[in-house]
């Protein structure tokens, strides 16, 4: 019984954020990035929260995962709107408040952007 790509792609997806997510759960040193070399507020709040550094793990793995799945045309548009957000990211500082509102919409953009992609299928 062959399985249609885009679930398999799903699946994968699925497999790869518990995966993260279960490595996120180690301490707050787990974020996406070195927490030793934290040195801006949103990096040190990221580092000290675990539920922010679970978050940036998952945004982290859903972005990655996004920029094998699309043309190389793509990856730079996505690497632009990253870093975009990125910026966005350090002006919330160390306001938690700030920060999970804006994991939570980068991560549901990368949703809608794979589920774009994927209704688009098979690959």
């Amino acid at each position: 019984m062959n399985e249609p790509r885009n679930h398999r792609m799903g699946r994968c997806l699925r497999l790869a954020l518990i995966a993260a997510i279960a490595v996120g759960s180690v301490p707050a040193s787990a974020a996406s990035f070195d927490c030793n070399r934290a040195r801006l507020p949103d990096e040190k709040a990221i580092c000290a929260s675990r539920q922010l550094s679970e978050l940036d793990v998952e945004m982290s793995v859903r972005f990655q995962m996004m920029m094998g799945l699309v043309a190389m045309g793509t990856r730079g548009d996505m690497g632009e709107e990253q870093q975009s957000w990125l910026s966005a990211r350090k002006k919330c500082a160390a306001n938690q408040a700030c920060l999970l509102a804006a994991y939570r919409q980068r991560i549901q953009t990368l949703k809608n952007e794979y589920a774009q992609l994927a209704s688009r299928g098979p690959f």
